[in-house]
């Protein structure tokens, strides 16, 4: 009779982390920032149709990296859980502190569930406040916990770097031109230290804007996003639309995000 393989909890559970964090490293990173008027989102997609960065209620906006059809499923559900929340009671009680939580332990679940593979994605929940003390961003890893950040937080690629880079300059009273000129030079620096380069095109930007009235989400698109972006060393001269490079899809050679289908 042959004896049965044994692996360790302990290991089990370093080795689904493990491979959960090789994943979500191998996509395009997402930086969130926050500025005078609000909170920007910046991530590196030149997808036109499968979205990084989406609102979710009012005054709160959802971004991830990983597989796409796996954040996905995340966002739709969330969706779910605050418009019946919002109707079941008031639209005020829908806050990111709630969704976070809902989000956590739905990844929680998934991470220890035996024969169950875990999720390779890592989400960023955002909402934005009457002023800017007020203002709340959570970063939730593969694992279910919860991480509050405050001014600055990056996620997939090369995060760590890009997130030391980011806490070194970002202030909170940067404007949005300043904050998008910093996110777009944080992107471009690769494993090495050394620069790429990126244009608009090859980027998507939301914000929660808190002066907006009621829904605070907008998508800064086309021109508005190249004007803001024109003073940016990293940007150049380039950063309008018809780049080489840009598609309708997600390139998926090294790209965990592009998925078989949108459904946005």
């Amino acid at each position: 009779m042959s004896t049965p393989f044994y692996v360790s909890p302990q290991q089990a559970m370093a080795d689904r982390a493990e491979y959960a964090r090789k994943g979500i490293a191998r996509g395009r990173s997402v930086v969130v920032l926050q500025y005078t008027e609000g909170i920007v989102f910046v991530a590196e997609n030149p997808s036109r149709a499968l979205h990084k960065v989406s609102e979710i209620y009012d005054r709160i906006a959802f971004a991830a990296v990983g597989k796409y059809n796996e954040f996905e499923n995340l966002r739709i559900g969330g969706v779910r859980y605050a418009d019946l929340r919002g109707y079941t009671y008031a639209r005020h009680d829908v806050t990111a502190r709630g969704l976070a939580n809902v989000y956590a332990q739905t990844l929680g679940t998934i991470f220890s569930s035996v024969g169950e593979k875990p999720y390779e994605v890592e989400l960023i929940v955002a909402e934005v406040g009457e002023a800017p003390e007020d203002d709340q961003i959570y970063r939730l890893p593969h694992d279910g916990s919860i991480v509050d950040e405050h001014g600055s937080v990056a996620v997939g690629g090369n995060s760590e770097q890009i997130g030391n880079y980011l806490e070194e300059r970002h202030r909170d009273d940067m404007s949005l031109a300043e904050v998008l000129q910093l996110a777009m030079e944080a992107l471009t620096r690769d494993n090495n230290g050394g620069e790429r380069t990126l244009t608009a095109d090859q980027l998507e930007v939301a914000v929660l804007d808190r002066g907006r009235p009621q829904r605070k989400f907008k998508r800064v698109l086309g021109g508005q996003l190249a004007r803001l972006l024109e003073k940016s060393p990293a940007a150049g001269s380039t950063g309008t639309s018809g780049t080489a490079g840009s598609t309708g899809t997600a390139d998926a050679d090294a790209d965990p995000e592009a998925g078989p289908t949108a459904s946005e």
